[in-house]
């Protein structure tokens, strides 16, 4: 067992992370970078436990076993900092409590790691804040910032960053991770795998909840049901019913156990009115809450659009004749009936608007309904 196990398919970097790990002075920061589902964030988790790895040999570190490496992948240990979102930005307060950390020393390890994984849901402001610290950081300290891509972080972040990229990983070292570390039967791993395209986060949700296989099925057989207009609402209706469910599924539980667990920590009475003082502390919670799940939306929405941007990817290779494995297999004789009825300019055509529905919906406040609506119509 080593740090390193749960990087699947990442040889390069893992190789790369490993030489550095051993360094006397590794640089002081780095940045992460990867499709969603690459493991940016593990990677980033992984290689601050190598390097605050109690090994006495450094070609070792990284061992797994030792109480820094636990602690680190835990993140439970002392000198490791991270700041991730579940909200739309990182807003420039949390951005600042990070540049204190940055100053403090090490407590026990050799470096104090920041690690800050959504680094491009920073506004500009906020980025800002770290850049001073990140072109002038203590002795001691190493950044390591994880994004989608060199370009979603400011240039003068990433002048400064030594860059880490990673790749989707192969199908097959997706299925073998999730049956080696997650007990997933080897022929439901290999389907979940390749319905997820490689993203090992969503292939493990496949994997366990059958109530999200379904609804992803749904999702990729809609272009099926498209025949008219009124169909066309239809599906996108459907459509933004099956991400909203997924969406709920995923924090309904989650916001209620949150609630009673700060209820029960600020003594609240079982029946009748709130006092002043905890009914501000469960606003603001409750304000968190809807934030997140605002976030969790937008996320939803795009892993929506993906399984079914998966559907015409298919459909594009069939018409192309390229050789290369379908995502939805177990849909090749609907998706050939689809692919001999169109032209792979027509497919090309449809997969360039699901993108703009993405891009839109990140980007502005649009309506995910009447979005989808004009979407819809356009895939005609």
């Amino acid at each position: 067992m080593s740090v390193w196990d749960d990087l699947q398919g990442q040889a390069p970097v893992v190789d790369q992370l490993r030489r550095a790990a051993a360094e006397e002075r590794p640089t002081h920061a780095w940045l992460f970078t990867g499709p969603p589902g690459s493991g940016r964030s593990n990677a980033a988790r992984a290689f601050a436990a190598a390097l605050l790895c109690e090994a006495e040999d450094p070609s070792e570190r990284g061992c797994g076993h030792c109480r820094a490496c636990r602690t680190a992948l835990a993140g439970s240990h002392a000198d490791v900092s991270s700041v991730t979102t579940e909200k739309v930005t990182i807003s420039i307060d949390e951005a600042r409590e990070l540049v204190k950390k940055a100053q403090d020393k090490p407590s026990t390890g050799r470096w104090r790691v920041l690690i800050v994984e959504d680094a491009d849901r920073m506004q500009e402001r906020s980025t800002n804040v770290l850049l001073k610290a990140i072109e002038e950081p203590p002795p001691r300290t190493i950044w390591l910032l994880c994004a989608p891509s060199p370009g979603d972080v400011l240039v003068t972040i990433r002048s400064r960053c030594r860059p880490v990229g990673l790749r989707l990983p192969p199908v097959a070292d997706v299925a073998e991770l999730l049956v080696r570390r997650d007990g997933v039967d080897p022929t439901v791993a290999v389907e979940v795998a390749r319905a997820a395209q490689s993203h090992v986060g969503v292939a493990k949700r496949l994997a366990t909840d059958e109530g999200a296989r379904a609804r992803r099925e749904k999702i990729v057989r809609l272009p099926l049901s498209l025949r008219s207009v009124s169909g066309a609402m239809k599906v996108a209706a459907d459509l933004v019913a099956l991400a909203e469910a997924e969406a709920a599924s995923s924090f309904e539980q989650r916001n209620a156990e949150e609630k009673a667990a700060l209820l029960a920590s600020l003594g609240a009475p079982e029946t009748g009115t709130l006092p002043p003082s905890m009914r501000s502390q469960v606003k603001r919670l409750e304000d968190d809450q809807l934030r997140r799940a605002k976030r969790s939306k937008n996320d939803y929405f795009d892993r929506a659009l993906t399984d079914l941007l998966s559907f015409y990817r298919d459909v594009l290779v069939l018409q192309l004749d390229s050789g290369t494995d379908l995502v939805n297999e177990a849909l090749r004789s609907e998706l050939e009936e689809f692919a001999g009825r169109s032209a792979a300019e027509a497919t090309l055509a449809r997969m360039e608007e699901i993108n703009a529905v993405r891009r839109r919906l990140v980007t502005t406040n649009v309506a995910p309904l009447l979005a989808i609506e004009a979407m819809a119509v356009s895939l005609l």
